[in-house]
């Protein structure tokens, strides 16, 4: 069959796609840092980092939920089920739980003081280092 030729380049894409999602989301975790340092001093955050951070944050969580999805559809037409590798699976599971719960909790943050903002800063923490660990299982598969 032809995609069993085209797997490989998927897996590789796969992970190519997700590591670039990686740096998005430090990048945007980078943002928020900013934004928080300067709130935490009590000056007035740059309003052009709060409005990009806005932007990107629904844009860059649901790509690392497509990587997701189309890792899970990569595996099924390679293997026949997605467990094949399940604490990469549990990992990018966990991901997608953050990224949403990070979204949903972004939309209760205000513009004064919001117990939100640390559960929302924690939340991003834990992606980024889910995805560490998630790129360090990813690159074991493919090696």
């Amino acid at each position: 069959m032809i995609y069993r030729q085209i797997v490989p380049f998927l897996k590789l894409a796969h992970g190519s796609f997700n590591f670039l999602v990686m740096f998005l989301l430090i990048y945007q975790g980078s943002l928020g840092l900013r934004i928080r340092k300067k709130r935490r001093a009590g000056e007035q955050p740059n309003v052009k980092f709060i409005k990009r951070h806005r932007r990107n944050g629904p844009i860059f969580a649901l790509l690392g939920c497509t990587g997701f999805f189309a890792g899970i559809s990569i595996i099924y037409l390679d293997k026949g089920k997605i467990f094949n590798y399940p604490l990469h699976f549990i990992t990018g599971s966990l991901i997608v739980l953050s990224l949403v719960t990070t979204y949903l909790i972004s939309k209760k943050i205000r513009v004064t003081e919001s117990p939100w903002r640390t559960s929302h800063f924690m939340l991003g923490i834990v992606i980024l280092c889910l995805y560490l660990i998630q790129v360090f299982l990813g690159l074991n598969i493919l090696l």
